[in-house]
């Protein structure tokens, strides 16, 4: 019963736990470190399995599901899941696979909330990777808050690998992103959100484009935020002076330990960990 009894009280000094089918969610793990730093923090990056617009719904599910289970064993108080994909296809599945103390944050849902709040009545875009385009969720969730809202989606299929390779705040990158923010149906948008956990590496180029005339909405700062909401809300905010942070992968490459840097703006160390049997 001791194993168990700290993780029932959900003690504010558990760490926060993060997933994301790759490492592209570390911008949001970094973006709560900068807003928290008394949060201890555990991040999962189920590398064996990117990416996840390619697989079915349910095994989504499937493993957003364990990698939950995984971080609820590891003591965290909370999950985040940064991953829209996985957002999309199961964020019913991951409240329904942790305790009911444990609070449950996506993606997506802070930020419909910011777009429905700011930009009630207008025209906002979102670009995101197909899986999340495809889902049609963003479109969904805002006529559902607001019927007037006009959503004009796009998947920018080439951003996240481009991004992956390091390819980002350069002329190369530039071109890519120029030529897909100049598409017809995102003529006269208001807000753009980046729904894609790689996309606030580009942030800079975007704003770029649309010379400070359209609100860009970065994703890892709007959920870091929420993060903070939910914990104040809940009593859970750390005190900890001394918090850890922890990295976990499904399968380990080189090439994904050089680019955490990319995304955690440090050198981090990855613990390659299976928490299931395919």
């Amino acid at each position: 019963m001791d194993f168990f009894y700290p993780y029932l009280l959900n003690s504010s000094n558990q760490p926060i736990g993060i997933f994301d089918s790759g490492i592209g969610g570390l911008t949001v793990a970094y973006a709560i470190k900068e807003l928290l730093p008394n949060e201890s923090l555990i991040y999962f990056g189920d590398t064996a399995h990117l990416p996840y617009g390619d697989k079915s719904a349910e095994s989504i599910k499937n493993y957003s599901k364990a990698i939950a289970q995984f971080l609820e064993e590891k003591g965290c108080k909370m999950v985040v899941i940064a991953c829209n994909t996985a957002s999309s296809y199961a964020y019913a599945a991951v409240k329904a696979a942790v305790p009911r103390h444990i609070p449950v944050i996506n993606v997506i849902d802070p930020i419909v909330d910011y777009l429905e709040k700011n930009h009630a009545n207008e025209k906002v875009g979102v670009i995101g990777t197909k899986g999340t385009i495809n889902s049609r969720v963003f479109p969904r969730k805002l006529k559902k808050k607001n019927k007037d809202i006009e959503v004009a989606t796009l998947a920018t299929s080439l951003l996240a690998p481009m991004i992956e390779e390091g390819y980002f705040n350069n002329n190369i990158s530039r071109t890519i992103i120029f030529d897909y923010l100049s598409k017809k149906n995102l003529k006269g948008i208001k807000a753009i959100a980046l729904a894609c956990t790689h996309y606030p590496l580009i942030r800079k180029t975007v704003d770029e484009y649309y010379k400070g005339k359209v609100d860009i909405v970065d994703s890892a700062q709007v959920v870091a935020l929420k993060v903070k909401e939910t914990l104040v809300k809940s009593n859970l905010l750390s005190d900890n002076k001394k918090p850890k942070y922890q990295f976990y992968v499904s399968d380990f490459t080189e090439a994904f330990d050089q680019s955490t840097r990319i995304f955690f703006h440090e050198k981090i160390s990855l613990k390659q960990v299976k928490i299931w049997q395919d």
